[in-house]
């Protein structure tokens, strides 16, 4: 493959995730004096592009900087024990990198948390850019962040490849007229997607 920029989702594609987003979700739910949900019902909708997530987890319009304090605060305390990356992203973001080809990160996460979690996992180094849900006026699947990290390493759209997990980033990549791989590894089960890691390094490097 020609060196280009590869740009990768965070949850369910680079780092296992899921335990620390239903916690998360649940004690920003607890705070505002609501019942936990199950794992599974969380992990289920928080790819789903057509639900408002403030009001299917929190009951509200938008989010707001207490929702963003609160799942903040769980994900500092409990990162730490909680993720991890899925086994052989380390080695693939390596060999990436060796090959030349710039690295990114576009997230619905928050920056704060996002850096805490690539650097506790000890892959924040490899990324040239990261853009996250309060870096740009829309999270995906609108394709702000792809346009800001395109922006922000001088690269066209057809020089970029976009890999994630769920219909959220490929309508991102969709509009933001970026290649995408759909990956299944992580929250979602998709017919058509990688299913391994190993299969994706393989896909990338030929």
């Amino acid at each position: 493959m020609d060196k280009k920029l590869i740009i990768f989702d965070m949850d369910g594609t680079l780092v296992n995730s899921s335990l620390t987003i239903a916690n998360a979700i649940n004690y920003v739910r607890k705070n505002l004096g609501f019942e936990p949900m199950a794992q599974e019902y969380i992990l289920r909708l928080v790819n789903d592009h057509t639900i408002n997530p403030a009001q299917t987890f929190y009951h509200a319009k938008a989010f707001d900087r207490d929702h963003e304090k609160w799942f903040s605060e769980y994900y500092t305390k409990n990162h730490a024990s909680e993720l991890v990356l899925y086994e052989g992203i380390k080695e693939l973001l390596d060999t990436l990198k060796g090959k030349g080809h710039d690295l990114a990160v576009a997230t619905n996460a928050y920056r704060g948390s996002t850096i805490e979690s690539l650097t506790h996992l000890e892959v924040y180094e490899h990324f040239d850019a990261i853009a996250c849900y309060d870096d740009v006026p829309q999270g995906k699947p609108h394709p702000d962040m792809l346009h800001k990290i395109l922006d922000q390493l001088g690269h066209s759209s057809h020089q970029a490849l976009f890999i994630g997990d769920g219909p959220r980033d490929a309508l991102a990549s969709q509009r933001a007229e970026i290649d995408y791989i759909m990956v299944d590894w992580g929250f979602t089960d998709h017919t058509d997607a990688v299913r391994s890691v190993d299969e994706l390094h393989a896909l990338l490097l030929r």
